[in-house]
Protein backbone atom coordinates (compact mmCIF):
# COMPACT_ATOMS: atom_id res chain seq x y z
CA UNK A 1 0.00 0.00 0.00
CA UNK A 2 2.74 2.59 -0.24
CA UNK A 3 2.72 5.68 -2.10
CA UNK A 4 -1.31 5.09 -2.54
CA UNK A 5 -3.51 7.72 -1.22
CA UNK A 6 -2.75 10.95 0.44
CA UNK A 7 -2.92 13.17 3.41
CA UNK A 8 -4.38 16.80 3.29
CA UNK A 9 -1.30 18.72 4.82
CA UNK A 10 -2.56 22.29 4.51
CA UNK A 11 -5.59 23.17 7.14
CA UNK A 12 -9.19 23.08 5.71
CA UNK A 13 -8.99 26.99 5.12
CA UNK A 14 -5.93 27.45 2.79
CA UNK A 15 -7.58 24.55 0.75
CA UNK A 16 -10.81 26.01 0.19
CA UNK A 17 -9.62 29.86 -0.22
CA UNK A 18 -7.11 27.85 -3.58
CA UNK A 19 -10.66 26.30 -4.72
CA UNK A 20 -12.28 29.21 -4.54
CA UNK A 21 -9.23 31.09 -6.45
CA UNK A 22 -9.26 27.77 -8.90
CA UNK A 23 -13.25 27.69 -9.53
CA UNK A 24 -13.38 31.92 -10.29
CA UNK A 25 -10.48 31.16 -12.67
CA UNK A 26 -12.45 28.43 -14.45
CA UNK A 27 -15.68 30.38 -14.87
CA UNK A 28 -14.16 33.10 -15.47
CA UNK A 29 -15.64 35.56 -13.08
CA UNK A 30 -14.84 39.32 -12.83
CA UNK A 31 -13.44 40.69 -9.29
CA UNK A 32 -16.82 42.06 -8.29
CA UNK A 33 -18.87 38.88 -9.18
CA UNK A 34 -19.05 36.82 -5.64
CA UNK A 35 -17.18 34.45 -4.97
CA UNK A 36 -18.49 30.43 -5.53
CA UNK A 37 -17.73 27.47 -3.67
CA UNK A 38 -15.43 26.74 -0.76
CA UNK A 39 -17.28 24.29 0.90
CA UNK A 40 -18.48 20.82 0.06
CA UNK A 41 -21.93 22.00 -0.17
CA UNK A 42 -21.40 25.27 -2.02
CA UNK A 43 -18.95 22.96 -4.78
CA UNK A 44 -21.73 20.44 -5.16
CA UNK A 45 -23.81 23.32 -6.15
CA UNK A 46 -21.78 23.84 -8.83
CA UNK A 47 -21.81 20.53 -10.25
CA UNK A 48 -25.35 19.92 -9.65
CA UNK A 49 -26.27 23.55 -12.12
CA UNK A 50 -23.93 22.30 -14.79
CA UNK A 51 -21.66 25.24 -14.06
CA UNK A 52 -18.47 23.11 -13.44
CA UNK A 53 -17.95 19.29 -14.14
CA UNK A 54 -17.17 17.11 -11.12
CA UNK A 55 -14.06 15.53 -12.80
CA UNK A 56 -12.57 19.28 -13.15
CA UNK A 57 -13.59 20.05 -9.72
CA UNK A 58 -11.93 16.96 -8.34
CA UNK A 59 -8.83 18.05 -10.55
CA UNK A 60 -9.05 21.49 -8.33
CA UNK A 61 -9.43 19.47 -4.95
CA UNK A 62 -6.20 17.27 -5.92
CA UNK A 63 -4.17 20.43 -7.13
CA UNK A 64 -5.56 22.44 -3.73
CA UNK A 65 -5.05 19.75 -1.24
CA UNK A 66 -1.95 17.48 -2.92
CA UNK A 67 -4.29 14.05 -2.30
CA UNK A 68 -4.41 12.16 -5.73
CA UNK A 69 -7.60 11.33 -7.63
CA UNK A 70 -8.87 8.01 -7.28
CA UNK A 71 -8.34 5.65 -10.55
CA UNK A 72 -11.97 4.34 -11.56
CA UNK A 73 -11.02 3.07 -15.00
CA UNK A 74 -8.76 0.52 -12.77
CA UNK A 75 -11.51 -1.79 -11.95
CA UNK A 76 -10.69 -2.45 -8.27
CA UNK A 77 -11.90 -5.11 -6.28
CA UNK A 78 -14.05 -3.15 -3.84
CA UNK A 79 -15.04 -5.59 -0.88
CA UNK A 80 -16.89 -4.77 2.57
CA UNK A 81 -14.83 -3.07 5.70
CA UNK A 82 -16.33 -4.83 9.03
CA UNK A 83 -17.92 -2.94 12.08
CA UNK A 84 -19.12 -0.29 9.12
CA UNK A 85 -22.73 1.38 8.95
CA UNK A 86 -24.33 2.49 5.63
CA UNK A 87 -25.20 5.92 8.31
CA UNK A 88 -21.65 6.71 9.43
CA UNK A 89 -20.28 6.15 5.26
CA UNK A 90 -22.88 8.52 4.41
CA UNK A 91 -22.57 10.93 6.95
CA UNK A 92 -18.82 11.20 6.22
CA UNK A 93 -19.24 10.79 2.52
CA UNK A 94 -16.50 8.28 2.54
CA UNK A 95 -15.40 4.81 1.41
CA UNK A 96 -12.87 2.04 2.39
CA UNK A 97 -10.91 1.07 -0.86
CA UNK A 98 -8.05 -0.79 0.35
CA UNK A 99 -6.40 -1.66 4.09
CA UNK A 100 -4.44 -3.77 5.93
CA UNK A 101 -3.95 -4.00 9.56
CA UNK A 102 -2.20 -0.60 9.76
CA UNK A 103 -3.50 1.49 7.68
CA UNK A 104 -6.62 2.09 5.46
CA UNK A 105 -7.34 4.13 2.60
CA UNK A 106 -10.37 5.87 1.99
CA UNK A 107 -12.34 7.69 -0.95
CA UNK A 108 -13.43 11.00 -0.12
CA UNK A 109 -15.34 13.56 -2.38
CA UNK A 110 -14.23 16.54 -1.30
CA UNK A 111 -11.14 17.67 0.93
CA UNK A 112 -12.04 19.53 3.55
CA UNK A 113 -12.78 16.72 6.59
CA UNK A 114 -9.94 14.62 5.94
CA UNK A 115 -8.04 15.94 8.85
CA UNK A 116 -11.10 15.01 11.02
CA UNK A 117 -11.97 11.88 9.45
CA UNK A 118 -8.20 10.99 9.86
CA UNK A 119 -8.54 11.28 13.76
CA UNK A 120 -11.78 9.86 14.00
CA UNK A 121 -11.18 6.66 11.68
CA UNK A 122 -7.50 6.74 14.61
CA UNK A 123 -9.81 6.69 17.34
CA UNK A 124 -12.45 4.29 15.92
CA UNK A 125 -10.21 1.62 14.45
CA UNK A 126 -6.85 2.29 15.53
CA UNK A 127 -5.95 2.68 11.86
CA UNK A 128 -3.90 5.61 9.88
CA UNK A 129 -6.03 6.82 7.36
CA UNK A 130 -4.72 8.26 3.89
CA UNK A 131 -7.24 8.82 0.80
CA UNK A 132 -8.20 9.39 -2.48
CA UNK A 133 -10.52 12.02 -4.44
CA UNK A 134 -13.46 9.78 -5.46
CA UNK A 135 -16.76 11.54 -7.36
CA UNK A 136 -19.77 11.36 -4.79
CA UNK A 137 -21.98 8.78 -6.86
CA UNK A 138 -18.77 6.45 -6.94
CA UNK A 139 -18.78 6.24 -3.52
CA UNK A 140 -22.09 6.08 -3.06
CA UNK A 141 -22.76 3.18 -5.29
CA UNK A 142 -20.34 0.72 -3.23
CA UNK A 143 -21.78 2.42 -0.01
CA UNK A 144 -25.36 1.32 -1.55
CA UNK A 145 -23.94 -2.41 -3.23
CA UNK A 146 -21.98 -3.56 0.20
CA UNK A 147 -23.46 -2.12 3.32
CA UNK A 148 -26.93 -1.93 4.35
CA UNK A 149 -29.33 0.14 3.50
CA UNK A 150 -32.82 0.35 5.32
CA UNK A 151 -34.59 2.80 3.09
CA UNK A 152 -33.74 1.27 -0.08
CA UNK A 153 -34.84 -2.10 1.21
CA UNK A 154 -38.04 -0.56 1.44
CA UNK A 155 -38.27 -0.15 -2.21
CA UNK A 156 -40.90 -2.03 -4.02
CA UNK A 157 -42.46 -2.73 -0.83
CA UNK A 158 -45.79 -0.22 -1.43
CA UNK A 159 -43.38 2.21 -3.82
CA UNK A 160 -45.90 0.99 -6.95
CA UNK A 161 -47.46 4.44 -7.26
CA UNK A 162 -47.08 7.13 -9.34
CA UNK A 163 -46.20 9.11 -6.59
CA UNK A 164 -43.43 6.91 -5.18
CA UNK A 165 -41.69 6.19 -7.59
CA UNK A 166 -41.72 10.50 -8.25
CA UNK A 167 -39.89 10.76 -5.21
CA UNK A 168 -37.69 8.01 -5.35
CA UNK A 169 -36.80 9.47 -9.08
CA UNK A 170 -35.59 13.03 -6.84
CA UNK A 171 -33.55 11.41 -4.25
CA UNK A 172 -30.11 13.03 -4.28
CA UNK A 173 -27.97 9.76 -4.33
CA UNK A 174 -30.42 8.90 -7.38
CA UNK A 175 -29.99 12.36 -8.67
CA UNK A 176 -26.66 11.77 -9.20
CA UNK A 177 -26.21 8.16 -10.09
CA UNK A 178 -27.92 8.59 -13.26
CA UNK A 179 -26.10 11.98 -13.76
CA UNK A 180 -22.74 9.98 -13.32
CA UNK A 181 -23.91 7.49 -16.15
CA UNK A 182 -24.51 10.96 -18.76
CA UNK A 183 -21.37 12.20 -17.57
CA UNK A 184 -19.23 9.05 -17.55
CA UNK A 185 -20.68 8.19 -21.05
CA UNK A 186 -20.18 11.61 -22.50
CA UNK A 187 -16.58 11.25 -21.27
CA UNK A 188 -15.78 8.06 -22.74
CA UNK A 189 -17.36 9.06 -25.89
CA UNK A 190 -20.44 6.12 -25.85
CA UNK A 191 -23.02 6.50 -28.66
CA UNK A 192 -25.57 4.59 -26.40
CA UNK A 193 -26.58 3.37 -23.18
CA UNK A 194 -28.03 -0.04 -21.93
CA UNK A 195 -29.62 -0.34 -18.55
CA UNK A 196 -30.71 -3.59 -18.14
CA UNK A 197 -32.42 -5.65 -15.00
CA UNK A 198 -31.51 -8.93 -13.98
CA UNK A 199 -32.29 -11.41 -11.35
CA UNK A 200 -30.02 -9.99 -9.00
CA UNK A 201 -28.67 -7.04 -10.23
CA UNK A 202 -28.34 -3.90 -12.79
CA UNK A 203 -25.95 -3.59 -15.43
CA UNK A 204 -25.01 -0.20 -17.62
CA UNK A 205 -23.29 -1.09 -20.11
CA UNK A 206 -21.99 1.32 -22.88
CA UNK A 207 -21.55 1.51 -26.91
CA UNK A 208 -18.12 2.59 -27.49
CA UNK A 209 -16.59 2.57 -31.03
CA UNK A 210 -19.55 0.17 -31.83
CA UNK A 211 -18.59 -2.50 -29.00
CA UNK A 212 -21.03 -2.94 -25.93
CA UNK A 213 -18.71 -2.65 -22.39
CA UNK A 214 -20.02 -3.10 -19.07
CA UNK A 215 -19.12 0.10 -16.97
CA UNK A 216 -21.09 0.00 -13.58
CA UNK A 217 -23.31 -2.52 -12.08
CA UNK A 218 -25.53 -0.78 -9.54
CA UNK A 219 -27.45 -3.03 -6.62
CA UNK A 220 -30.76 -4.01 -7.97
CA UNK A 221 -32.87 -2.51 -5.17
CA UNK A 222 -31.87 0.63 -7.05
CA UNK A 223 -33.63 -0.33 -10.23
CA UNK A 224 -36.65 1.05 -9.86
CA UNK A 225 -35.34 4.40 -8.81
CA UNK A 226 -32.85 4.69 -12.26
CA UNK A 227 -35.52 3.61 -14.20
CA UNK A 228 -38.21 6.21 -12.79
CA UNK A 229 -35.70 8.77 -12.95
CA UNK A 230 -34.87 8.24 -16.51
CA UNK A 231 -38.56 7.92 -17.64
CA UNK A 232 -39.00 11.20 -15.46
CA UNK A 233 -36.41 13.22 -17.63
CA UNK A 234 -37.66 11.89 -20.59
CA UNK A 235 -41.23 13.09 -20.31
CA UNK A 236 -42.41 9.44 -20.45
CA UNK A 237 -45.30 7.01 -18.12
CA UNK A 238 -43.30 6.64 -15.22
CA UNK A 239 -45.87 4.38 -13.53
CA UNK A 240 -46.46 2.40 -17.21
CA UNK A 241 -44.04 -0.76 -16.92
CA UNK A 242 -46.07 -3.29 -19.16
CA UNK A 243 -45.95 -1.41 -22.90
CA UNK A 244 -42.81 0.19 -24.72
CA UNK A 245 -42.23 3.55 -24.69
CA UNK A 246 -40.24 6.19 -26.26
CA UNK A 247 -39.00 9.76 -24.97
CA UNK A 248 -36.55 12.08 -24.92
CA UNK A 249 -34.17 14.36 -23.16
CA UNK A 250 -32.30 17.70 -24.22
CA UNK A 251 -28.66 17.44 -21.92
CA UNK A 252 -27.23 21.10 -21.63
CA UNK A 253 -23.46 21.18 -22.19
CA UNK A 254 -20.70 22.59 -23.94
CA UNK A 255 -21.65 20.39 -26.53
CA UNK A 256 -25.69 19.99 -26.32
CA UNK A 257 -26.63 16.41 -26.80
CA UNK A 258 -30.53 14.80 -27.45
CA UNK A 259 -31.10 11.68 -26.15
CA UNK A 260 -33.81 9.59 -27.70
CA UNK A 261 -35.03 6.66 -24.79
CA UNK A 262 -36.27 3.82 -25.54
CA UNK A 263 -37.72 1.37 -23.01
CA UNK A 264 -39.39 -2.57 -23.66
CA UNK A 265 -40.63 -4.80 -20.69
CA UNK A 266 -38.68 -7.72 -19.87
CA UNK A 267 -38.45 -10.95 -17.39
CA UNK A 268 -37.26 -8.71 -14.53
CA UNK A 269 -38.33 -4.81 -15.14
CA UNK A 270 -38.00 -2.91 -18.39
CA UNK A 271 -34.83 -2.42 -20.78
CA UNK A 272 -33.46 0.94 -21.01
CA UNK A 273 -31.21 2.22 -24.44
CA UNK A 274 -30.60 5.60 -24.54
CA UNK A 275 -29.11 6.78 -27.77
CA UNK A 276 -26.79 9.79 -27.30
CA UNK A 277 -26.67 12.38 -30.55
CA UNK A 278 -24.91 15.24 -31.05
CA UNK A 279 -26.20 18.63 -31.70
CA UNK A 280 -23.42 20.51 -32.54
CA UNK A 281 -23.42 20.23 -36.53
CA UNK A 282 -19.04 20.97 -37.00
CA UNK A 283 -18.96 17.18 -36.62
CA UNK A 284 -20.64 17.15 -39.73
CA UNK A 285 -17.32 17.15 -41.75
CA UNK A 286 -16.82 15.35 -44.90
CA UNK A 287 -12.73 15.07 -44.43
CA UNK A 288 -13.22 13.07 -41.28
CA UNK A 289 -15.44 10.28 -42.35
CA UNK A 290 -12.84 8.42 -44.09
CA UNK A 291 -12.91 8.75 -47.41
CA UNK A 292 -9.88 8.19 -49.69
CA UNK A 293 -8.86 11.33 -52.17
CA UNK A 294 -10.35 9.50 -55.45
CA UNK A 295 -13.60 8.66 -53.25
CA UNK A 296 -14.52 11.91 -52.51
CA UNK A 297 -13.17 13.75 -55.69
CA UNK A 298 -16.03 10.87 -57.23
CA UNK A 299 -18.20 11.56 -54.60
CA UNK A 300 -18.42 15.34 -54.67
CA UNK A 301 -18.98 14.89 -58.58
CA UNK A 302 -22.09 12.82 -57.74
CA UNK A 303 -23.91 15.11 -55.18
CA UNK A 304 -22.95 18.42 -57.06
CA UNK A 305 -25.26 17.41 -60.23
CA UNK A 306 -28.67 19.57 -60.29
CA UNK A 307 -30.49 16.50 -59.79
CA UNK A 308 -30.65 12.82 -60.01
CA UNK A 309 -30.62 10.36 -56.74
CA UNK A 310 -27.89 9.15 -54.29
CA UNK A 311 -28.21 6.33 -52.34
CA UNK A 312 -25.84 5.16 -49.00
CA UNK A 313 -26.51 2.08 -47.88
CA UNK A 314 -25.46 -0.36 -45.01
CA UNK A 315 -26.47 -1.83 -42.22
CA UNK A 316 -28.24 -0.42 -38.79
CA UNK A 317 -25.12 1.90 -37.31
CA UNK A 318 -22.77 1.88 -39.82
CA UNK A 319 -22.69 5.99 -40.13
CA UNK A 320 -25.27 6.73 -43.12
CA UNK A 321 -26.97 9.62 -41.69
CA UNK A 322 -23.48 10.81 -40.46
CA UNK A 323 -22.84 10.57 -44.15
CA UNK A 324 -26.15 12.05 -46.13
CA UNK A 325 -25.18 14.80 -43.17
CA UNK A 326 -21.62 15.35 -44.10
CA UNK A 327 -23.00 16.12 -47.83
CA UNK A 328 -25.84 18.38 -46.48
CA UNK A 329 -23.38 20.24 -44.73
CA UNK A 330 -21.41 21.10 -48.33
CA UNK A 331 -24.70 22.09 -49.72
CA UNK A 332 -26.20 23.89 -47.13
CA UNK A 333 -26.21 27.58 -48.64
CA UNK A 334 -28.58 30.40 -48.71
CA UNK A 335 -29.20 30.29 -52.43
CA UNK A 336 -30.75 26.80 -52.06
CA UNK A 337 -33.83 25.15 -50.36
CA UNK A 338 -32.91 21.92 -48.61
CA UNK A 339 -36.00 19.61 -47.23
CA UNK A 340 -35.41 16.49 -44.94
CA UNK A 341 -38.38 13.78 -44.16
CA UNK A 342 -36.62 11.58 -41.24
CA UNK A 343 -37.66 8.83 -38.84
CA UNK A 344 -36.90 10.41 -36.80
CA UNK A 345 -34.86 13.62 -37.06
CA UNK A 346 -31.57 12.81 -35.65
CA UNK A 347 -29.59 15.92 -35.90
CA UNK A 348 -30.75 19.65 -36.43
CA UNK A 349 -29.02 21.53 -38.81
CA UNK A 350 -29.29 25.20 -39.35
CA UNK A 351 -30.95 26.23 -42.83
CA UNK A 352 -32.78 22.74 -43.60
CA UNK A 353 -36.18 22.36 -43.22
CA UNK A 354 -36.61 19.45 -41.32
CA UNK A 355 -39.82 17.09 -41.20
CA UNK A 356 -40.00 14.22 -38.88
CA UNK A 357 -42.19 11.21 -39.87
CA UNK A 358 -45.44 10.73 -38.01
CA UNK A 359 -47.08 7.60 -39.30
CA UNK A 360 -49.69 7.64 -36.84
CA UNK A 361 -51.32 10.95 -38.04
CA UNK A 362 -50.80 9.80 -41.77
CA UNK A 363 -47.54 11.84 -42.23
CA UNK A 364 -45.31 8.79 -43.88
CA UNK A 365 -42.08 8.82 -46.02
CA UNK A 366 -44.40 8.76 -49.16
CA UNK A 367 -47.13 11.47 -47.66
CA UNK A 368 -44.09 13.91 -46.74
CA UNK A 369 -42.50 13.26 -50.27
CA UNK A 370 -45.62 14.44 -51.78
CA UNK A 371 -45.81 17.52 -49.89
CA UNK A 372 -42.08 18.05 -50.19
CA UNK A 373 -42.06 17.92 -53.55
CA UNK A 374 -45.14 21.22 -54.33
CA UNK A 375 -42.44 23.35 -51.86
CA UNK A 376 -40.14 23.89 -54.92
CA UNK A 377 -36.95 22.40 -53.11
CA UNK A 378 -33.29 22.10 -54.55
CA UNK A 379 -32.02 19.06 -52.58
CA UNK A 380 -34.36 16.75 -50.99
CA UNK A 381 -32.67 14.14 -47.98
CA UNK A 382 -35.29 11.12 -47.54
CA UNK A 383 -34.55 9.53 -44.37
CA UNK A 384 -34.98 5.74 -45.51
CA UNK A 385 -36.46 3.99 -48.79
CA UNK A 386 -38.69 0.91 -47.47
CA UNK A 387 -41.56 0.75 -50.32
CA UNK A 388 -42.40 0.58 -53.85
CA UNK A 389 -44.65 4.01 -53.59
CA UNK A 390 -41.73 6.09 -51.60
CA UNK A 391 -39.17 4.64 -53.83
CA UNK A 392 -41.31 5.70 -56.89
CA UNK A 393 -42.09 9.12 -55.38
CA UNK A 394 -38.23 9.74 -54.87
CA UNK A 395 -37.21 8.61 -58.14
CA UNK A 396 -40.14 10.87 -59.95
CA UNK A 397 -38.51 13.86 -57.81
CA UNK A 398 -34.93 12.82 -59.03
CA UNK A 399 -36.03 13.07 -62.92
CA UNK A 400 -38.00 16.58 -62.39
CA UNK A 401 -35.15 18.42 -61.53
CA UNK A 402 -34.38 17.16 -57.91
CA UNK A 403 -31.27 16.22 -56.26
CA UNK A 404 -32.51 13.40 -53.86
CA UNK A 405 -30.54 11.47 -51.21
CA UNK A 406 -31.54 8.78 -49.45
CA UNK A 407 -30.56 5.42 -47.59
CA UNK A 408 -31.40 1.63 -47.78
CA UNK A 409 -30.71 -1.67 -46.21
CA UNK A 410 -28.64 -3.39 -48.35
CA UNK A 411 -24.95 -5.11 -47.99
CA UNK A 412 -23.62 -3.90 -50.79
CA UNK A 413 -23.95 -0.66 -53.60
CA UNK A 414 -25.20 -3.59 -56.14
CA UNK A 415 -28.02 -4.95 -53.40
CA UNK A 416 -29.35 -1.56 -53.81
CA UNK A 417 -30.68 -1.75 -57.46
CA UNK A 418 -31.61 -5.50 -56.64
CA UNK A 419 -33.46 -4.20 -53.71
CA UNK A 420 -35.21 -1.18 -55.68
CA UNK A 421 -36.63 -3.87 -58.18
CA UNK A 422 -37.67 -6.55 -55.53
CA UNK A 423 -39.55 -3.61 -54.51
CA UNK A 424 -41.10 -3.46 -57.89
CA UNK A 425 -39.91 -0.18 -59.22
CA UNK A 426 -39.36 -0.11 -62.95
CA UNK A 427 -35.70 -1.02 -63.96
CA UNK A 428 -35.52 2.05 -66.37
CA UNK A 429 -36.56 4.28 -64.01
CA UNK A 430 -33.88 2.85 -61.82
CA UNK A 431 -31.76 3.34 -64.04
CA UNK A 432 -32.32 6.99 -65.59
CA UNK A 433 -32.17 8.50 -61.88
CA UNK A 434 -29.77 6.76 -60.23
CA UNK A 435 -26.23 8.85 -60.03
CA UNK A 436 -24.52 6.70 -57.89
CA UNK A 437 -24.94 4.52 -54.40
CA UNK A 438 -22.71 4.20 -51.44
CA UNK A 439 -22.18 1.32 -49.26
CA UNK A 440 -20.17 1.84 -46.12
CA UNK A 441 -19.48 0.15 -42.94
CA UNK A 442 -17.63 1.56 -39.10
CA UNK A 443 -14.24 0.27 -38.21
CA UNK A 444 -12.53 0.59 -34.88
CA UNK A 445 -9.40 3.32 -35.44
CA UNK A 446 -6.17 2.54 -34.21
CA UNK A 447 -5.90 5.07 -30.79
CA UNK A 448 -3.10 7.35 -31.46
CA UNK A 449 -2.09 7.73 -27.68
CA UNK A 450 -0.86 4.34 -27.49
CA UNK A 451 -0.47 3.48 -31.47
CA UNK A 452 -2.56 0.20 -30.81
CA UNK A 453 -1.17 -1.25 -27.55
CA UNK A 454 -3.71 -0.37 -25.05
CA UNK A 455 -0.65 0.93 -23.03
CA UNK A 456 0.71 3.65 -21.77
CA UNK A 457 3.85 4.04 -23.77
CA UNK A 458 6.17 4.60 -20.81
CA UNK A 459 4.28 2.36 -18.71
CA UNK A 460 3.56 -0.63 -20.37
CA UNK A 461 2.00 -2.17 -16.86
CA UNK A 462 -0.82 0.43 -16.98
CA UNK A 463 -3.36 0.71 -19.78
CA UNK A 464 -3.79 3.77 -21.39
CA UNK A 465 -6.85 5.95 -20.35
CA UNK A 466 -7.57 7.70 -23.78
CA UNK A 467 -8.56 3.73 -24.91
CA UNK A 468 -9.57 2.67 -22.10
CA UNK A 469 -7.22 -0.62 -22.77
CA UNK A 470 -8.53 -1.83 -26.20
CA UNK A 471 -6.24 -0.20 -28.41
CA UNK A 472 -8.46 1.51 -30.28
CA UNK A 473 -10.56 5.11 -30.02
CA UNK A 474 -13.19 6.65 -32.72
CA UNK A 475 -14.54 5.09 -35.82
CA UNK A 476 -13.58 5.44 -39.30
CA UNK A 477 -16.00 4.42 -42.50
CA UNK A 478 -15.12 2.22 -45.04
CA UNK A 479 -16.69 2.85 -48.48
CA UNK A 480 -17.54 1.12 -51.80
CA UNK A 481 -18.56 3.71 -53.99
CA UNK A 482 -20.59 3.07 -57.59
CA UNK A 483 -21.19 5.94 -59.56
CA UNK A 484 -23.46 4.76 -62.67
CA UNK A 485 -21.69 4.84 -65.87
CA UNK A 486 -23.41 4.06 -69.25
CA UNK A 487 -22.28 0.42 -69.04
CA UNK A 488 -24.23 0.07 -65.81
CA UNK A 489 -27.22 1.93 -67.14
CA UNK A 490 -27.61 -1.18 -69.58
CA UNK A 491 -26.98 -3.95 -67.22
CA UNK A 492 -29.56 -2.68 -64.81
CA UNK A 493 -32.07 -2.25 -67.77
CA UNK A 494 -31.22 -5.70 -68.56
CA UNK A 495 -31.83 -6.71 -64.70
CA UNK A 496 -28.63 -8.06 -64.47
CA UNK A 497 -27.98 -9.38 -61.02
CA UNK A 498 -25.69 -7.91 -58.25
CA UNK A 499 -22.99 -10.04 -59.17
CA UNK A 500 -22.77 -8.93 -62.76
CA UNK A 501 -23.18 -5.35 -61.65
CA UNK A 502 -20.25 -5.75 -59.14
CA UNK A 503 -18.29 -7.26 -61.83
CA UNK A 504 -19.15 -4.09 -64.01
CA UNK A 505 -18.56 -1.94 -61.36
CA UNK A 506 -14.72 -2.69 -60.47
CA UNK A 507 -14.07 -3.22 -64.27
CA UNK A 508 -14.60 0.30 -64.25
CA UNK A 509 -12.31 1.24 -60.99
CA UNK A 510 -14.81 0.87 -58.29
CA UNK A 511 -13.14 -0.67 -54.34
CA UNK A 512 -14.79 -2.56 -52.61
CA UNK A 513 -15.49 -2.48 -49.16
CA UNK A 514 -12.47 -5.27 -47.61
CA UNK A 515 -9.95 -3.29 -50.46
CA UNK A 516 -10.84 -0.02 -49.22
CA UNK A 517 -10.58 -1.22 -45.87
CA UNK A 518 -6.80 -2.86 -46.74
CA UNK A 519 -6.17 0.66 -48.15
CA UNK A 520 -6.97 2.06 -44.53
CA UNK A 521 -5.23 -0.45 -42.80
CA UNK A 522 -1.53 0.09 -44.91
CA UNK A 523 -2.46 3.83 -43.88
CA UNK A 524 -1.90 2.69 -40.07
CA UNK A 525 -5.85 4.12 -39.19
CA UNK A 526 -7.27 0.77 -38.34
CA UNK A 527 -5.90 -3.42 -38.15
CA UNK A 528 -6.60 -6.78 -40.41
CA UNK A 529 -8.56 -7.93 -37.79
CA UNK A 530 -11.05 -4.81 -37.55
CA UNK A 531 -11.81 -4.86 -41.18
CA UNK A 532 -11.82 -8.38 -41.42
CA UNK A 533 -14.41 -8.81 -38.23
CA UNK A 534 -16.51 -6.35 -40.30
CA UNK A 535 -16.17 -7.98 -43.68
CA UNK A 536 -17.22 -11.38 -41.42
CA UNK A 537 -20.33 -9.68 -40.28
CA UNK A 538 -21.46 -9.04 -44.02
CA UNK A 539 -20.95 -12.68 -44.97
CA UNK A 540 -23.05 -13.78 -42.04
CA UNK A 541 -26.20 -11.07 -43.22
CA UNK A 542 -26.26 -12.65 -46.43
Amino acid sequence: MEGLGGIAHRPAGEIAQEVVRAIRQALKLQEEEPDLGGTATADWELVSTNKIPEQQLLQIYADASGIPLLDEQEGRDIVLYPDLTFDFLTTNNCLPVIWDGDHVVLAVASPYETGHLALLWRSLFEQEASFLLARRSYIERFVTALYDNPAEEDIGKGGDSEQALRDLAKEAPIVRLVNDIFNRSLEMGASDIHVEPSDTEVVVRFRIDGMLQVVMRPPKNQYAAIASRIKLLAGMNIAERRLPQDGRIDLPGVTPIDVRVSTVPCMHGESIVLRLLQKDTAVFDLDKVGLLPDTRTTLETMFKMPHGMILVVGPTGSGKTTTLYCIMAVLNAEFRKIITIEDPVEYQMEGLTQIPVKAQIGLTFANGLRAIVRQDPDVILVGEIRDKETAEIAINAALTGHLVLSTLHTNDAAGAITRLDDMGVEPFLISSSLLGIVSQRLVRRICPECNGTGRIPDDPEKRCRHCIGSGYKGRIAIFELMPINEELRRAINERKDSTELTNIARKHGMRTLREDGDLKVQQHLTTDSEVTRVCMLDVGQM
